[in-house]
This record gives structure tokens, C-alpha cells and sequence, in this order.
């Protein structure tokens, strides 16, 4: 991992945090998403492969919880393996073994506490600011952040950490549950495949043809073989990669909150708190939750792109490829999405429900969601979810919203949403949420 000290990640963070915006603020809480990629110098694509995924656009069904640096060095990966420095690779033919994703899995996570990215992910939430000189003696910690994902009273929280009150200590404890430990970080591990199948055939053809490794590096050599060679690979469709993508937890308890807001927590200059929040090197810790491996080979893109942006598509789908099946498989990773509109036809008659999710989340004509009702327990001023109804997509009407689908003019690329059919359950209101599948935490499931 980039060599970068704990003080200088904070400096990254203050100088955006502070100016940081939500965007249109949701009217519903989403989990919190940093990415970070492995890169491999040893590979051929090492270097754009990094520079498709650093562009990419983020998760957006996530809020962005980035923190300035976002890969991880191959080379800097102790052995995982016997003889072989960084992690355990797919190879052609072989796909990695659920004991080679736990040793690559254990790995990372040892890496990523050792760095405090877990220390870094809380010093974002909680707003660590600094003066216009970056003086340490000068950072203070605000709940800008939580109130605005929250949408909490910021006056009620302020309140809570100062004096204690009741109702204010249930909304930070209701933050620390909804928020602060659904803040999550995946690790891709993005690797080319060149030589299998079509593609193998593909790169000896231009290996035979002479000068063409160069070529399809985006060298231009000028002779003719060489530009046959670039042509070949430009019109190329077939790129693919295998991502193998580790998810990790931000660990938050009532515990790790007490310790934080009665020992660092400060909203006034108080060099002794900052310091002791930075010395701590054991409280805030990631856990190593989930893994998704994603390889597609009959994957098909279609029209001409440059090099570059193919490179782009394919790895953006990849990542959110396995960001969606994250989503089936572990339950707090799952999205939450508002109801967009009420669909009615021309004589006012409800025909369907439509919200802003498509295949980029894995959307399918099969696929099967739950509308459920975000209220506040009077008793206890916490978050609880009710059920309401049972959704499915509607057959033709599935939003293809994955990266560049307008662009590749795919089926459903010109809808602006997903539209659902209702199969069980009460009336549905925007602004409701629809879940797939079946959340645990929902009361009234049937």
C-alpha cells in the first residue's frame, strides 16, 4: 500500500470533508461505500486497468465515503503464498479456491488495519477539520456529515455529545446503527485475461504478425504490420478481466461509540483528545465480511470504442457486477431505494411503481423485491422498518443503466427508470423503500 502517514490521510480528508455536499439530500439512509483496487505492475493492461478504475464512476446507490487514495500495490503484499510476493491470482483455467479468497481476504484486512484505514473511515464521518495551516493543535470534529445522511436534528446531536440527553444519545445510537456500521470498503482485484479462448487466439495472430505487443499498448510504430496488429486489437471486443472483490466492515459498536465520544470527540480545539484519537491503534478495526468473483468470457460490447474506454466499460461493469451479487449475499449490504413515482395510465388507473435501479444492480426480469416503510419508534427514537408490499419487474420494462448503455444503445438504455408490477401487499407511496429479496430487519414479512 502507498507509503502515507496517518496525518497526512487526515490532511487529505480536511481538505474535503468540510466542502463536502451530499448532493440532492436523499430522504432515506444508504449505506456508506469507499472502493480501492489492487494494482499489478507485473500485468500487461496493470496501468490502465488502475487509471479505468480511478475514473469510474462511483457506487451511487452507496454514499461516496472515499478517502483520498484509493489503491493498494501488489508488490507491497507480503507472501500469501509460499515463494510468490503479493495475492493469490486467478490463473488461466483456474479460478481461486475458497481457502485462497481467506488467505487473500485475512491478508488485505491485516494490511488495511495496519494503514487505520478504519480510524480514517471514522475521522470522515466525524468531520475532522483543521485551520488554514493544518495545525493538529487546531482539529476539532463536527456531526455535519451524519445529520445530513441522517436526517437527523443536528442541534439534537450537538446537544447529545455535550450534555448526555436521552433523546439525543438514542439518535447517536440510531446513527451508529443505520450509518456509521453500514460504512463498508471493497477492495477489487482487477487482473486482465489475455489468453484465453478468443482472446489467446486473438493476441498470437498479432503476436505472429509482428510488432504488435507494442501496438496494442497504444505504441504507434508506423509499419504496416504493427498497424494492422492496433487495428485488430482496437476493434477487439473481447476483453474481459476476472475481479475478484473483498468486502470489508467498518466494526462500530456502542462500545468502540463510547470510547470514541468520551475520549476523542471534541467540537472546540483540544490537542490532548486529537491526540489520543490518533495514538489509539487498536479500537477502530475493518472486518473482512464478503467476497464476489466475477468473469463474464461471452460477454459482448457492442459498437467501437478507443482502447481506453473499453478498458473503462468493462471494469465498471465488473466491479458493479459484484457489487450486486454483494448485495444478495450479505444481508446489511443490501440497497435501499425509493419508490420514484406511482405509474398510472390515461384514466388515472395504477399500473405500476417505478424507481431508479436498473442492471447495473442486477436487475432481472425475475428478480423480486420487498416495499417496505422507514418510521421512527416512539418509544425508543430509533429506526425500524415495516413491510408493505411484494414487487417484481415488469417484462420489457428494466432500466439498463449500467456504464455507457446509451451509448452501446442496449435494450432498456432509453428508460429513465424500472418499472414494477405489485404481486402482494398494501398500497404503495413514493418515497417508500423497495428492497430485493427479503430483509431480516423488516417487521411483518410474510
Amino acid at each position: 500500500m502507498r507509503q502515507l502517514s496517518f496525518i497526512f490521510v487526515l490532511l487529505l480528508i480536511a481538505t474535503s470533508v468540510g466542502a463536502q455536499s451530499t448532493g440532492e439530500l436523499q430522504q432515506y439512509r444508504r449505506s456508506a461505500l469507499a472502493e480501492m483496487m489492487v494494482y499489478h505492475s507485473e500485468d500487461e493492461f496493470g496501468a490502465q486497468i488502475y487509471e479505468a478504475f480511478s475514473t469510474k464512476p462511483p457506487a451511487d446507490k452507496y454514499d461516496n465515503h472515499n478517502f483520498g487514495f484509493d489503491v493498494i500495490d501488489n508488490d507491497s503484499i507480503p507472501n500469501v503464498k509460499k515463494k510468490s510476493h503479493g495475492l493469490i491470482k486467478a490463473q488461466i483455467g483456474k479460478n481461486l479456491n475458497s481457502s485462497d479468497v481467506k488467505k487473500n481476504g485475512e491478508m488485505l484486512c491485516k494490511m488495511l488495519n495496519q494503514a487505520e484505514i478504519a480510524k480514517i473511515m471514522v475521522a470522515k464521518w466525524f468531520g475532522m477539520t483543521f485551520d488554514e495551516n493544518f495545525d493538529i493543535n487546531t482539529a476539532t470534529f463536527n456531526v455535519d456529515l451524519i445529520q445530513q445522511r441522517g436526517l437527523y436534528n443536528a442541534s439534537e446531536l450537538d446537544v447529545a455529545l455535550a450534555e448526555h440527553t436521552a433523546r439525543g444519545i438514542a439518535q447517536l445510537e440510531d446513527a451508529g446503527e443505520e450509518l456509521i456500521s453500514n460504512t463498508f470498503l471493497l477492495v477489487s482485484d482487477i487482473t486482465y485475461v489475455t489468453a484465453e479462448e478468443k482472446a489467446a487466439i486473438a493476441k498470437t495472430v498479432m503476436n505472429v504478425v509482428g510488432g504488435v505487443l507494442d501496438a496494442f499498448l497504444g505504441d504507434n510504430s508506423g509499419t504496416k504490420m504493427a498497424k494492422l496488429g492496433g487495428e485488430i486489437a482496437d476493434s477487439f471486443t473481447g476483453f474481459t478481466v476476472k475481479t475478484n472483490s473483498y468486502l470489508f466492515r467498518l466494526d462500530w459498536n456502542d462500545s468502540i461509540a463510547a470510547i470514541f465520544y468520551n475520549n476523542y470527540y471534541t467540537s472546540t480545539p483540544n490537542p490532548e483528545k486529537i491526540n489520543a484519537f490518533i495514538d489509539d491503534l487498536t479500537t477502530f478495526r475493518l472486518k473482512f465480511v464478503a467476497h464476489e468473483y466475477e468473469y463474464d468470457d461471452k460477454s459482448v460490447i457492442v459498437g467501437e470504442y478507443d482502447r481506453k474506454e473499453l478498458i473503462k466499460m468493462v471494469c465498471a461493469r465488473s466491479v458493479d457486477k459484484n457489487i450486486a451479487a454483494l448485495q444478495l449475499a450479505y444481508e446489511d449490504f443490501k440497497v435501499k431505494t425509493p419508490v420514484y413515482a406511482v405509474v398510472t395510465d390515461d384514466k388515472g388507473k395504477v399500473v405500476g411503481y417505478s424507481a431508479k435501479i436498473g442492471m447495473k444492480e442486477g436487475i432481472t426480469e425475475n428478480s423480486k423485491f420487498q416495499v417496505i416503510e422507514r418510521y421512527i419508534d416512539p418509544k425508543t427514537n430509533k429506526t425500524k422498518y415495516r413491510y408493505i408490499a411484494s414487487l417484481k419487474p415488469i417484462k420489457g420494462q428494466v432500466w439498463d443503466n449500467r456504464y455507457n448503455a446509451v451509448t452501446e444503445k442496449s435494450t432498456g438504455s432509453t428508460l429513465t427508470a424500472t418499472t414494477f408490477k405489485k404481486t402482494g401487499g398494501g398500497e404503495i407511496l413514493p418515497g417508500m423503500l423497495i428492497i430485493e429479496g427479503k430483509y431480516k430487519k423488516v417487521e411483518g414479512t410474510p
